[in-house]
């Protein structure tokens, strides 16, 4: 399999030297130069299958040459080890045709893990085959940090920096992150937003003298490999409702646009998605595009679904990527645009592809308490705020097409928000047993400006020189 920038002008590579890229040297994101088809008797056979073996065999084809069969079984059985539901993923339903697939059973309580846990031992298992080092990077908006965090912390071959913006995440992220206590793993309070945090990150990676001292490498969705492990529980989610005989749709909280995207290589291979549907807070960016086919930040508004609070979407660059026909010279236009002016116009030949398959809600504040309260008295289940815009997204979705099933994706333990779920159910949820101290334990707290000099500075007097 080989992997091209979206930019075009970065070096084609296998899956093994993107998965320690992140970031292509142009400022491109690495995407597959064919998606490999599931014909429909493969995605029959991953009924009654664990979840390990699934993802085994949906994730090969992305990377057959780079890992040994044994070594990608072994290391993604190791991945999912740690989950703490027999199910991995459950799928639950809470309504006529409306259910939530539960991915915050990892040891970080966020469907981060599902990626991430895999990335972290697929990246240092090639390092160590290597005998390299690297630095890895990468911005949060909350979960993505404290996953990166739990799934390096104390490995051998890296050192990790996360940033994310002061204050704007909710005090359980911010200790999962603050309280690692390993040597090598840092988090650092940025005075800015997510949006400010990720701006950082890929200017540090554009510092290419940087880059190559330090061996940065990235650990945001703008690493393939994020994308690849989080396609596996769109085809098992939807293999449990009757696929690929039956279709589903799906609605997906989004803000960095990483989560939705997966689906979209679900449904290219062959899964039988009938709609994708971008479910947005107040920061609605892409339900603005995919309206008026004009791309504009606005300014971040926080919310009580902090994740996503975004409006600048890195991995909408691979959209346009693939929506253009993988043409490099359309996103290096677009991008250059974005740069100049701060904004740009979709053109209409390519919105209305990526029409085909997805569709947009904004789920405001109110709404969004609203949906945690319906859930709560209807069905029992208690869901966090990011959880319920997904849900709430999919019931507008389900009103206008009642036949196809919608699986709202649960993309956070409601513990992780207590404040927002309590006020909108009366329900104070509780950290499970392996995190009931995690307001015990101290916190080493980082903070530096909104300065990408600063993150440099900090990373040269910090980091271990790779080998």
């Amino acid at each position: 399999m080989q992997y091209v920038s979206t930019r075009g002008a970065a070096p084609i590579l296998g899956f093994a030297d993107a998965l320690l890229a992140g970031l292509a040297r142009d400022g491109g994101l690495y995407a597959p130069r064919t998606v490999p088809e599931q014909r429909p008797d493969a995605i029959r056979a991953l009924s009654g299958l664990a979840y390990a073996d699934a993802a085994v065999r949906v994730m090969m084809p992305f990377i057959a040459g780079d890992f040994g069969d044994a070594e990608f079984r072994a290391t993604t059985s190791d991945a999912y080890s740690g989950f703490r539901h027999a199910a991995t993923a459950p799928l639950v339903q809470i309504g006529a045709n409306l259910f939530a697939l539960e991915l915050f059973h990892g040891p970080t309580l966020a469907f981060k893990d599902f990626a991430m846990q895999w990335l972290g031992r697929a990246m240092n298992r090639a390092l160590a085959e290597r005998g390299q080092r690297a630095t890895l990077l990468g911005a949060t908006s909350g979960d993505t940090g404290a996953a990166a965090i739990e799934a390096f912390g104390g490995q051998t071959q890296t050192d990790v920096y996360i940033l994310y913006p002061h204050g704007r995440v909710s005090e359980v992220q911010r200790r999962q992150m603050t309280t690692a206590g390993k040597p090598n793993v840092h988090a650092l309070a940025i005075e800015g937003t997510f949006d400010d945090c990720q701006r950082i990150v890929k200017d540090l990676f554009a510092d290419l003298a940087l880059r190559d001292q330090m061996s940065l490498s990235g650990v945001n969705s703008i690493n393939w490999a994020r994308i690849l492990a989080q396609i596996v529980y769109y085809f098992t989610s939807a293999v449990a409702l009757g696929a690929p005989e039956r279709p589903v749709s799906f609605s997906v909280p989004t803000g960095n646009f990483g989560d939705i995207l997966a689906g979209y290589y679900a449904k290219r291979m062959g899964l039988p998605i009938e709609r994708l549907i971008v479910a947005t807070n107040e920061n609605d960016i892409l339900a603005r595009a995919l309206a008026s086919g004009r791309y504009e930040p606005r300014g971040v508004k926080p919310t009580q679904s902090p994740s996503m609070d975004i409006q600048v979407s890195s991995n909408f660059e691979r959209l346009l990527f693939e929506a253009s026909g993988q043409s490099a010279e359309v996103v290096r236009s677009l991008m250059a645009d974005f740069a100049s002016d701060g904004w740009f116009a979709i053109p209409s030949a390519i919105v209305q592809r990526i029409r085909a398959d997805f569709d947009a809600e904004r789920v405001d504040e109110a709404a969004c308490a609203a949906e945690m309260g319906r859930v709560y008295r209807e069905s029992g289940l208690v869901v966090d705020p990011h959880s319920a815009v997904g849900v709430a997204a999919g019931r507008r979705a389900l009103a206008a097409a009642p036949a196809t099933p919608v699986i709202a994706l649960g993309t956070a333990h409601p513990a992780k928000f207590p404040d927002a779920v309590e006020q909108a159910t009366g329900v104070r949820p509780r950290l499970p047993p392996h995190l009931a101290d995690l307001t015990d334990r101290p916190e080493t707290i980082v903070r530096l400006p909104n300065d990408r000099n600063a993150v440099a500075d900090y990373l040269r007097q910090t980091a271990r020189a790779p080998a």
